[in-house]
């Protein structure tokens, strides 16, 4: 891997390869499936998980539609608790902005704690052409470092790894970032996280400058909030002098009773745990414990123009508990790399093309990531249809159409290679208009089925390269129903009581 998402190849040609990797899909199937099982447990734990699900929700659709007065609450509330808020428009500018406040300590080195917002902004990238060392503590985080790799997993994002890749990373790599790993490292789990955390305390015993994300904010208190599993986020968030957190600005919450749903749900849908082990919170800043000086970066990088968007915007309801990914067998089989962003999986799928628009080959590709069998829409914590997201940016994609793009207004070109998808169908729409073309085209269908064969040249070899046409029955359901019932029996099961127009066009396909 590069160590960056920039020139990563359209998806349906990096699952090919990752497709073809029996030890990656090997991983990912053991991974996922003990991952969703205990999920499933802890769920089922709660007699009211569903409507604990729909207040999660409704809080999060409310916080959307009044997001700019929440927003300045939190810059209120922040700025009062000693702290300094920063607004950034894009990835570069949030960028820029992190370099100068670490610039600004004297600091060449940071310890950060896992950030999705970092990732997405690729931060590190950044900090080390700035001549800044980031280090990352989270234990997946710095196997991915480690091994000049990329995360492909939200909650786990060495996923792809085993237990034997690991130790081979610690053992070639560790010394070249500090403490070398131990002499004869195994690959125990307890012996690598032991390497690990004797690895990371020295980070963490040094470093002037922390880095973080931000799980929610509360508005009416100015508060953040990071939960973990192993305490490393609680090191960087209490020990350095400075703490830049870097977050989105959907992940804002009204109050500390509206973070309580969430934090009953992000642990059982994420960890299956009933609480994260470590809940660390902050409010600005104090003289007594803690980081001497606090920024917040809000970052939106197309989170604005994602609120426009009425059905897309659903996905900046998102809690970042990876359920969806692991219950995906599109993921499952292509592994996280594939979707060439630091959010896969479903999530992914409809998160990044309205993050960054559908203008490339592989971001018009991610919509089309998915077998729509709603497995996802099932498992969220917070109810997103991510299966009716994905319907609605292929549209965009084939279409083209009105959307908002960097705060403007303005209509999409569809994007190349669907030519052929739009003028089939237009056909399909003219046919099912016009109900004796349709019977007719029926018919010849039937009649000439033996010479139909398995794949499609041309235009249509995209549709049948990954699937065979489906056999065509030797007549319609129309002219079996005929057959069966007699000629009065007209076109279908309530005869042409209703006229023969509505009568077929409520019996349009061959069964």
């Amino acid at each position: 891997m590069s160590g960056t998402y920039l020139g990563m190849p359209a998806f349906p040609k990096a699952a090919a390869v990752s497709t073809q990797q029996p030890t990656l899909r090997g991983n990912l199937t053991h991974a996922t499936h003990t991952i969703r099982e205990k999920r499933a447990r802890a769920v089922g734990e709660l007699a009211d998980w569903s409507r604990l699900r729909a207040a999660g929700a409704a809080i999060k659709k409310r916080t959307l539609r009044h997001l700019d007065r929440y927003l300045e609450q939190v810059e209120e509330r922040v700025t009062a608790a000693g702290g300094t808020v920063h607004w950034a428009r894009d990835a570069a500018e949030a960028q820029r902005l992190v370099i100068d406040l670490v610039r600004a300590t004297g600091e060449s080195e940071v310890v950060k704690v896992k950030s999705m917002a970092t990732q997405e902004i690729e931060l590190n990238n950044a900090l080390e052409e700035a001549g800044i060392s980031a280090y990352e503590t989270d234990l997946a985080e710095l196997i991915v470092q480690l091994g000049d790799d990329l995360p492909s997993h939200i909650l786990v994002p060495a996923i792809h790894r085993n237990r034997a890749e690991v130790r081979d990373i610690f053992r070639r790599q560790m010394g070249r970032w500090g403490r070398p790993a131990p002499e004869g490292l195994t690959e125990d789990p307890a012996e690598l996280a032991e390497a690990a955390r004797l690895h990371l305390r020295e980070k963490f015993l040094k470093a002037r400058v922390g880095i973080s994300g931000a799980n929610f904010v509360v508005a009416d208190t100015g508060t953040l909030c990071v939960v973990e599993s192993e305490g490393n986020g609680r090191m960087c968030l209490t020990l350095p002098e400075t703490l830049i957190s870097v977050v989105g600005i959907e992940k804002v919450v009204p109050s500390w009773q509206d973070l309580e749903v969430f934090l009953q749900l992000l642990p059982r849908s994420s960890t299956a745990e009933r609480m994260n082990p470590y809940t660390s919170t902050w409010t600005g800043t104090t003289d007594e414990d803690g980081p001497r000086e606090f920024h917040l970066v809000l970052l939106d990088n197309g989170r604005t123009d994602t609120l426009a968007d009425t059905v897309g915007r659903q996905a900046l309801r998102c809690i970042r508990c990876s359920a969806c990914l692991n219950v995906c067998p599109v993921y499952e089989r292509a592994g996280g790399h594939a979707y060439g962003s630091p959010y896969p999986g479903p999530i992914g799928a409809i998160l990044t093309p309205q993050l960054r628009g559908t203008g490339t080959e592989l971001d018009a590709s991610l919509p089309y990531a998915s077998s729509l069998c709603g497995a996802c829409y099932e498992v969220c914590p917070v109810a997103i249809d991510i299966p009716e997201v994905l319907v609605h940016l292929r549209e965009r994609v084939v279409e083209g159409g009105p959307a908002t793009v960097r705060g403007q207004r303005t209509t999409l070109r569809p994007a190349s290679g669907h030519a052929a998808e739009r003028a089939a169908m237009r056909a399909a729409t003219w046919a099912l208009d016009h109900p004796g073309a349709l019977r007719t085209g029926q018919r010849l269908a039937a009649r000439t089925r033996r010479l139909v064969p398995r794949r499609l040249p041309g235009p249509g070899a995209g549709w049948t390269r990954s699937r065979d046409i489906p056999d065509i029955p030797p007549e319609s359901f129309r002219d079996w129903w005929r057959r069966e019932r007699g000629a009065g029996a007209a076109d279908g099961p309530t005869g042409g009581e209703h006229g023969s127009d509505g009568n077929e066009r409520g019996k349009g396909g061959a069964v």
